[in-house]
């Protein structure tokens, strides 16, 4: 029996788009008869990931001409923004110290336009459970995230675990859709002014970073709320976000880069059946001069190979 044992040959192999005919070519070309094949897996060991969305891209496809259509009609609030761009930098006047103890807003949810800079989503849009919500104004004038948790699997065989709902910032931008990062160095502390229902929520900030394998970064803190009519201010030093990778916790642990911050968001995924709904007046950011951790968890030193180094 011929086996290929050169790994690199296989994981060439295994890039290839039409791997399953080019087993079947293999196979066929260099077997001289019935007892000789050639054992090839056809299950990928790569890190390479293909989507930065992990396989939940729901991009619309459209014709180059649409696209054409769409930046016509974009180019006008395009320039508005290079305009800012242009005065801001000829202004030159960046924040260069946090003043101790003072709240710098970064949303402020006050005004129904802060809220289309959110998108909401749930296992309901990606067919995969039979929850649903929503982020709109509050009677009071606030960004209220609401909606239905239902823990339901549904009956397709695939999958195991259901009932989640959450919302995330959009990417931010420069003019012409340039992406951009946000840049939170000068603090250390998150702050949120919210009302909750007693429920456990999950924040979540976003670190892409460059390479694929790092896409799925996402640090994660877990915010208690009382279930009562009053308000609650939260402040959370960032080094107790712990950093995960598609919902799981990683054994190597590192700190969040703040200046590579590309989302945050909410989740609501207690496994509890039934309503929820969380009361948000801003999210904004501080610096705590008598908090100087920058990481409350263990950072494992391990050999080579043996987890990612």
């Amino acid at each position: 029996m011929a086996l290929f044992r050169n790994t690199s040959i296989i994981n060439f192999c295994k890039t290839y788009r039409q791997y399953s005919v080019l087993c079947k070519k293999v196979n066929t070309d260099l077997c001289y008869n019935k007892s000789c094949s050639v054992i090839v897996n056809t299950q990928r060991w790569l890190f390479w990931e293909k989507d930065r969305k992990g396989g939940y891209n729901t991009e619309i496809k459209m014709s180059n001409w649409e696209h054409l259509k769409n930046g016509y009609k974009e180019l006008k609030k395009e320039l508005k923004l290079f305009g800012q761009e242009v005065k801001e930098l000829f202004e030159m006047d960046p924040v260069l110290i946090a003043r101790p103890g003072e709240t710098d807003v970064v949303w402020c949810f006050n005004d129904p336009s802060v809220l289309d800079k959110f998108v909401t989503t749930s296992d309901s849009d990606h067919n995969e459970g039979f929850s649903s919500c929503s982020f709109e104004m509050s009677p009071a004038g606030r960004g209220n995230f609401h909606g239905y948790l239902d823990t339901r699997v549904p009956k397709d065989g695939r999958i195991k675990k259901a009932g989640y709902c959450g919302i995330r910032s959009k990417i931010i931008r420069k003019s012409f859709k340039r992406a951009t990062t946000y840049d939170w160095h000068l603090y250390n502390t998150l702050v949120l002014k919210i009302r909750g229902d007693g429920r456990s929520y999950l924040l979540n900030i976003s670190c892409e970073g460059y390479y694929d394998i790092t896409w799925n970064d996402i640090y994660h803190y877990v915010l208690y709320t009382r279930g009562g009519p009053y308000w609650q201010i939260a402040k959370i030093p960032f080094s107790k976000f712990v950093l995960g990778s598609k919902g799981r916790l990683q054994d190597k642990q590192t700190r969040i880069r703040f200046d590579r911050v590309t989302h945050f968001g909410i989740s609501c995924g207690d496994k509890i059946d039934g309503r929820f709904n969380l009361e948000i007046e801003y999210i904004g950011l501080e610096f705590d001069p008598t908090h100087d951790e920058e990481f409350a968890y263990e950072m494992y030193r391990t050999d080579k190979y043996i987890v990612g180094v």
